[in-house]
């Protein structure tokens, strides 16, 4: 009997050309009209395919659900991934982020360098046809289409979460798991835009800052201390609040706070100088040039959208200068500058998130397999799994080497 694969995204393309190359019959199962629709899409239609760091790195990045990554990254690396895609053809390149983006700028090389790789190992690719119902027998598995239906020994679920539902990625695969026993941690949208409160970041829609810190703090209270979380990178400002990889990254502990109502966040618009530093400087140009306009210099560091309004928070008019403030009025701007309040209001939801948290629970799913430790012959890979990374290449990276160690492993 074959193996079922469900979904042809990252894992699953992954999880098929795995079990192919290994001797198995595959039939892959996809309900759009053609595969890696999500890969198409990531990364602004570029595809950040990984992290330029090692297996270890990728399992820090993913914080407690780190550990349960160790035998997907040994079958299946950073290094490794990089190869693979290379080895199609599609040279890759790291940018000072470390992100991991094909030379080209083309997620449809990415795709197109897995479904070579895909047709090659011999497994059957089927578009088209979404998976209604799965049903666990004393024989092995009976998948049911909305147009056939597939006996097989074992099948692979690799269906994804509920980010991008327009990618098909609709949460199909939660309630076949949790049908045969499993228990599903409660999905959220992570890598989201956040929309916020304060009237300020609508007015600068379309505004930029290309290095910027956010920080949550969570207030105190009898049973949860005061902790800190904070991500830097590229801001951008929009009509509904905020977005750009630091606003996304630092959503995932937003979406998955138990305790939101006590989350507050604030900006640091210069995180690259401390509030003395700032504050040294503006001495000095007091000194030697003390009838500059406030506007002028600091438009020399951020935008001067982002200057005016700063100035207008902090309560100081747009023309005055470095002599003329008090030592009051540089507190208040250096607060508005390092330290501005952001309100947070909610997110965009999952029609609008990279990323799902949540899903499969990983207790229930052998690391060293990823077969479910309640049915034999099911395995589970990808986003399907309650498993979120940071920014930056480390989900794909999961979802690939998941995919790989689930089709490694099925019998």
């Amino acid at each position: 009997m074959p193996v079922i694969v469900i979904g042809a995204g990252a894992a699953g393309m992954l999880a098929a050309i795995s079990a192919a190359e290994n001797g198995k019959q595959v039939v892959l199962l996809e309900k759009n009209s053609k595969p890696g629709v999500k890969i198409l899409m990531s990364g602004g239609t570029r595809c950040n395919i990984t992290q330029a760091t090692d297996r270890l790195g990728i399992v820090a990045a993913f914080g407690d659900q780190g550990p349960f990554l160790h035998s997907a990254l040994a079958a299946l690396g950073p290094d490794e991934l990089v190869d693979l895609i290379e080895i199609e053809g599609v040279p890759t390149k790291k940018e000072p982020t470390g992100k991991i983006f094909p030379q080209s700028d083309r997620a449809r090389d990415v795709r197109n360098a897995l479904l070579n790789r895909l047709n090659r190992s011999g497994a059957q690719l089927v578009l088209g046809e979404a998976a209604k119902n799965m049903t666990s027998r004393s024989d092995g598995f009976l998948i049911e289409t909305d147009q056939s239906s597939y006996q097989c020994g074992s099948v692979i679920v690799t269906s994804g979460g509920q980010s991008y539902p327009g990618c098909g990625t609709t949460g199909d695969g939660y309630a076949w798991a949790k049908s045969l026993g499993h228990t599903i941690v409660p999905p959220r949208p992570a890598l989201v835009p956040l929309t916020t409160s304060p009237h300020w970041t609508n007015t600068l829609s379309g505004v930029t800052i290309a290095d910027a810190e956010l920080s949550l703090h969570q207030e105190a209270s009898s049973d949860n201390a005061t902790r800190a979380i904070s991500r830097r990178g590229s801001l951008l400002l929009t009509h509904f609040g905020i977005s750009g990889p630091v606003a996304m990254d630092i959503s995932r502990f937003i979406t998955t706070s138990p305790h939101r109502q006590r989350l507050s966040m604030t900006c640091d618009f210069l995180p690259n100088q401390s509030r003395e530093q700032l504050t040294e400087t503006w001495k000095q140009i007091s000194v030697s040039d003390g009838k500059r306009p406030l506007q002028q210099s600091l438009s020399e560091m951020l935008p001067r959208r982002v200057v005016e309004q700063l100035l207008q928070e902090a309560g100081i008019t747009i023309d005055r200068r470095f002599a003329e403030l008090s030592r009051g009025d540089r507190d208040r701007l250096l607060t508005a500058i390092k330290a501005m309040e952001i309100p947070i209001a909610g997110n965009l939801g999952f029609k609008r998130a990279e990323v799902t948290a949540g899903g499969i629970s990983l207790s229930e799913v052998d690391s060293k397999t990823l077969q479910s430790k309640r049915v034999p012959g099911l395995f589970f890979a990808g986003e399907v799994l309650d498993l979120d990374g940071p920014i930056g290449g480390y989900n794909f990276q999961a979802a690939f080497s998941t995919g790989w160690l689930a089709g490694q492993s099925v019998d």
